[in-house]
């Protein structure tokens, strides 16, 4: 597109910034692009010029992608790493029209929400990337109990174990405790193979796989022997009062009403609760889930938080946020079909009686 045909916007960078900035093969470059379809960005030298059509919407993009720039240069500068979804997180949250929809306000930086780390470890940063993220991360440092619901890849669990360690490094804590129930889901666990233990690790082996990236996996089995660190099915929980204890109960949808109600009622002193869960994905044959009870009853109660996640704070693939808001769509319109639906009619069938 020449630059003469529309409007035009130059943000200078420094050049050791510009390369962290671009990324390798220029991907965040790509990233950028993408973000704001109507926008060419153009690197020359020091410069970034970023040109788009002169309308109303070429000019909208062109503000939000300088204002995005501007905010991952500061991050650049603050020494973060940035990857493809920092530029997502980044666009979405200068996105005047996104952050209406979603109640966002419009002085939410992403400097602020992705410059503050959770947790680091093994030169990985943990760290919100969404307001929703943020939000969510607040409320588990200022409330006893959070429930964090939403849909897959907005981080409900990963954020929360980041909390959970942070907690214990900080010594704020003593041990934390992962659980989450053993429901079956197409298989039955008699029919698995190995000890119960075997056939109750690929409903926990989630919960290592993240600890394992927050902690020296070396260093994960010796604080499992001594006790510091325990993963166990939701069945492990009953008649104990955890104590001086951060719990994270994970696929909390799963949970039936009394599991949930039993798992509250551990709660003990000195201890916080993260309670996660998708109440969109619920796979109990009865379809009762105790985490989509439990909105409705703790709902207005003091330290008890409720952080509803959406397709806004996926960080994962782009695609898995807008297969989100399809099947949503989809389960909407069927709702509304089967509400709509009229019963058949049970009229006799007078036909050929006198």
């Amino acid at each position: 597109m020449p630059e003469s045909s529309g409007e035009t916007s130059v943000v200078e960078i420094d050049g050791i910034e510009m390369v962290r900035l671009l990324g390798p093969q220029d991907r965040l470059l790509t990233r950028m692009e993408r973000e704001f379809p109507l926008v060419d960005v153009l690197v020359r030298g020091n410069e970034i010029r970023l040109v788009a059509p002169d309308t109303e919407e070429g000019q909208r993009q062109t503000g939000d992608a300088k204002r995005m720039l501007l905010e991952l240069v500061d991050l650049v500068r603050g020494g973060v790493n940035l990857d493809d979804t920092d530029v997502s997180s980044a666009a979405r949250l200068v996105d005047s029209r996104v952050a209406s929809s979603s109640g966002v306000s419009g002085d939410v930086a992403p400097r602020d929400l992705m410059g503050e780390a959770i947790l680091s470890s093994r030169g990985k940063v943990i760290r919100p990337k969404t307001a929703g993220q943020s939000a969510y991360v607040n409320a588990i440092s200022e409330n006893t109990i959070v429930f964090g619901i939403g849909p897959a890849g907005t981080g409900k669990t990963y954020l929360a174990m980041a909390k959970a360690v942070q907690a214990l490094q900080r010594k704020e804590v003593s041990r934390i405790i992962l659980t989450r129930p053993a429901v079956e889901a197409g298989e039955r666990l008699g029919f698995l193979p190995g000890t119960l233990t075997d056939k109750i690790d690929p409903y926990l082996r989630p919960l290592f796989d993240a600890l394992n990236e927050m902690l020296d996996p070396e260093l994960v089995p010796k604080l499992m022997a001594v006790g510091t660190i325990e993963v166990a099915p939701l069945a492990y929980m009953r008649g104990r009062t955890l104590n001086d204890s951060f719990i994270v109960l994970d696929e909390a949808q799963n949970t039936t009403p009394e599991q949930m109600k039993m798992f509250l009622t551990r709660l003990g002193f000195n201890s916080k609760m993260v309670i996660t869960g998708d109440i969109t994905q619920v796979d109990l044959p009865d379809a009762s889930s105790g985490l989509r009870l439990v909105t409705s009853v703790l709902d207005d109660i003091d330290d008890i938080h409720f952080a509803r996640l959406t397709s806004q704070d996926v960080v994962r693939h782009s695609l898995v946020g807008r297969i989100i808001d399809a099947y949503t769509a989809f389960d909407e319109k069927r709702q509304a079909a089967r509400a709509n639906r009229t019963p058949t009619s049970t009229k006799p069938n007078t036909r050929g009686r006198a």
